[in-house]
Parts: C-alpha cells; sequence; structure tokens
C-alpha cells in the first residue's frame, strides 16, 4: 500500500466504532456524577461529608487501577481485555438497584471503579492502535471530544430527568443501557490480531513492520517499574498533573464562586457547553498541525491559551471574564491534551502503548485530587479567589516547565 497520507483513512470504521465506544462511556459515567449525591442525599439522608466520603472511593480505585491497566493491556490480548473491562462496567450499574443500605452501595460504588479506571486505559490503547501512525495525533484529538461532548451533555439529561421527577431506579437503568450499547459496539470491531497491533481495515500499516511480528510471538518482558509507569515520559506527567491541578480546582469550585463571587446562577451548564465549543473549534484549527507532526508546537499553543482563559477567569469578574475564560481555556485544552497524550505514545515502543496511556491518566488523576485538596484549603483559609489564583499559578508553572524542560526533551527522546 501507498505510503501517501492521502490513502491512510483517519475515519476508519474501527475508529468511528472506537470513538463512539468513548462517547458512551463517559456519558455513562457523567450521568450520574450530579445525580448521585442528591440520590444519597434523598434516599439515606447522608450529609455532606459522608457523601464526599463514599463516593470518593470510586475515584481512589480507578486511580489505583489505572496503574496496573496499562501492564494489563499490553500484556494480554488488548481485545480481550477491552471487552471484559467494557462489559464489568456496564454491568454494575445494576449494582445500584440493590443499595438497600448506605454501606453496601458505598461497596458497589467503591468496585465500580475499578473497571471505568481500566477501560478507560483499554479503551483508548485499542482506538489508538486503529489508526494510521500519520493520523495518530490528529485521530487522538477527535477521540477526546466524545469525553468532552459527554461531559457537556449528560449532566443536563440527568438533571432533566431528575426535575421531571423520574425514579433514581430508571436513571441507574438507563445508564447501564447507555454502557451495553457501547459493549455491543465495541465487540465489533475487528483487529489484526489479539495483541493490539491492530491496522485500519485490516491493512498493513506503513512504518510499523514490527507489529506482525509481536502478533506472532508473545514476548514476556520482565516485570519492571516501567511496565507500569513510562519513565520516558515523566516529564509530560508531571507537567499534565499541573495542569490537572488547575482543572480540578476550577471543576469543583465553578458553581460555587459563580453564584457566590459573580452572582451568576444556573451558568455552570453553560459554561461547559462555551468550553465544549472550544474544544470542539480547536480541533478543526488544531488539527493541520497534528497533521504535519507539529506536536511540540501544537502544546505550546495549548499551554500558552489555557493559562490566558485562568487569568481572565480570575482577573476579569463579570460574564465576559467567565465565558470567555470558558472558551479560551477550551481551545487551551483542545490543542494541549491531543498533542500531550501523542507525547505519550510517541515516547513508548508498541508493547508499552497500553502504560503510555495508564501514565498519561494516572498523572491526570493525580493532578485532579490534589486540586481538588488544594482548592478546598485555599477557599476555606483566604476564599474562593484565592483558590483560582492558585489555578493559574499551577497551569503557569506547568508552562515554564514545559518550555523549560519537557518540550527538549521530547524531541530528544521521541522514538517516531
Amino acid at each position: 500500500m501507498s505510503n501517501t497520507g492521502d490513502r491512510e483513512i483517519l475515519w476508519n470504521a474501527n475508529f468511528v466504532k472506537m470513538c463512539i465506544g468513548n462517547f458512551i462511556i463517559f456519558f455513562a459515567f457523567y450521568l450520574l456524577m450530579p445525580l448521585l449525591p442528591l440520590f444519597l442525599k434523598d434516599v439515606f439522608s447522608a450529609d455532606k461529608q459522608t457523601i464526599g466520603l463514599v463516593l470518593s472511593g470510586y475515584t481512589i480505585v480507578a486511580l489505583c487501577t489505572r496503574l496496573f491497566s496499562g501492564y494489563i493491556v499490553d500484556t494480554f490480548p488488548r481485545k480481550i481485555v477491552l471487552m471484559v473491562c467494557h462489559f464489568l462496567f456496564s454491568v454494575l450499574f445494576l449494582g445500584y438497584f440493590i443499595t438497600g443500605s448506605l454501606l453496601i452501595f458505598a461497596i458497589i460504588r467503591t468496585l465500580h471503579g475499578a473497571p471505568f479506571g481500566a477501560v478507560t486505559v483499554a479503551n483508548s490503547t485499542v482506538a489508538i492502535d486503529v489508526l494510521y501512525p500519520s493520523r495518530r495525533a490528529e485521530g487522538i484529538g477527535y477521540y477526546g471530544l466524545g469525553n468532552n461532548l459527554a461531559m457537556a451533555t449528560a449532566p443536563v439529561v440527568a438533571m432533566f430527568m431528575y426535575d421531571a421527577r423520574i425514579e433514581f431506579e430508571y436513571i441507574f437503568l438507563t445508564a447501564f443501557l447507555v454502557a451495553m450499547s457501547g459493549f455491543v459496539l465495541v465487540s465489533t470491531i475487528k483487529l489484526r490480531c489479539g495483541r493490539g497491533s491492530a491496522s485500519p481495515e485490516n491493512k498493513s500499516v506503513p512504518n510499523e513492520s514490527d507489529q506482525r511480528a509481536e502478533c506472532n510471538k508473545r514476548t514476556k518482558e520482565p516485570i519492571s517499574l516501567d511496565r507500569f509507569f513510562l519513565s520516558n515520559g515523566w516529564r509530560q506527567g508531571v507537567m499534565l498533573a499541573f495542569f490537572a491541578v488547575s482543572y480540578g480546582i476550577l471543576m469543583t469550585y465553578l458553581a460555587i464562586y459563580g453564584k457566590e463571587e459573580l452572582g451568576i446562577t444556573g451558568g455552570t451548564g453553560a459554561f461547559y457547553m462555551v468550553m465544549a465549543a472550544g474544544l470542539i473549534l480547536s480541533r478543526l484549527v488544531g488539527g493541520r498541525n497534528l497533521r504535519k507532526g507539529k506536536i511540540a508546537l501544537n502544546v505550546a499553543v495549548g499551554v500558552v491559551l489555557a493559562m490566558i482563559g485562568y487569568l481572565l477567569f480570575v482577573a476579569v469578574k463579570n460574564y465576559y471574564g467567565y465565558y470567555g475564560a470558558a472558551l479560551i481555556i477550551g481551545l487551551g485544552n483542545g490543542h494541549l491534551f491531543p498533542g500531550l497524550q501523542t507525547m505519550f505514545i510517541n515516547l513508548a515502543p508498541h508493547s508499552k502503548r497500553g502504560t503510555a496511556n495508564s501514565t498519561f491518566l494516572t498523572s491526570w488523576d493525580v493532578g485532579i485530587g490534589c486540586g481538588v485538596i488544594a482548592g478546598g484549603f485555599l477557599a476555606d483559609v483566604y476564599g474562593y479567589e484565592t483558590a483560582f489564583w492558585g489555578a493559574f499559578i499551577a497551569n503557569a508553572i506547568g508552562v515554564i516547565y514545559y518550555f523549560a524542560s519537557v518540550r527538549a526533551a521530547y524531541e530528544r527522546l521521541k522514538l517516531r
């Protein structure tokens, strides 16, 4: 097959299925996110502290699972791993039907975090496998839109169902059916061989001749730290954690800050939608750079735009600053994340692609958790405005670190 880009299709059938599957996973996830605190309060009369404690188990287990998911995805047949994780993620939604006590609910919710952490790693790894190398960075950008669109639409649907007084059991059933539809869809993907090495439309992939060899033999590599955390990508991981701290503060305290400091009530949903618009627009603007392999440039544009957005949010305390920041942060993140994830992938051999994705997602989770904790401390002691200045400072540190170290190290260590 010719190595020309015009024949290397981006939207091959397998990739389309993986993108839809990604949207479905996060739609089911975000459908319950705003409702579970209400469920715990209405059904079990749980207080704020109890709600936070019960729901935190999901995040902690998801984070711990991701540390090992990359190794599992790289060691066992990727489609089988994906199907098992997706099935468990879907079925555990039915567990919420038997939550007769707060303890049982806490156990089921905590267990549910494990397949969620694993399926997000497996799904993104298979999605990258079915892309041509020349279209990989561009494809990662479009793949990530599934998360963003789910985040913008699922909470709206959830609150509509709640306001319509639909029983929680039917909402849980809806989440289960949505998740199962994704399981059915991804079960139809066709991989060249079980252990990754998938190529679009079952054709040979240029520049990855080693994939056939990997299909025919299962190399047993010794257990080491690099099988769980991509050592070549530690700089990218640290940088991503700083950006995640900013995002964690913003998303956690956005609604309260808007209401108490700016007098904006009911604007959180609109903020997410404007941010999603920025993310979509960034794919149209930045896609050309990704196609041309200008990964570092795309990340550079993203980090600067995001920093400007956080500064606008905290410095301009009105509607223009609030929604303008949403658009600019969306544009920045839309350039940043596909480029940064591509960096992780390009720093890893094919046999450690799952580990690369796991490192990317784990770094994000750690930063989000630190952001929630740090934001809560700053807001409690110094006020919400100080917390958001902290978000800007964390973002600025990430920007400085990128230009001072990360970009040069990537160009020196990248494998492709």
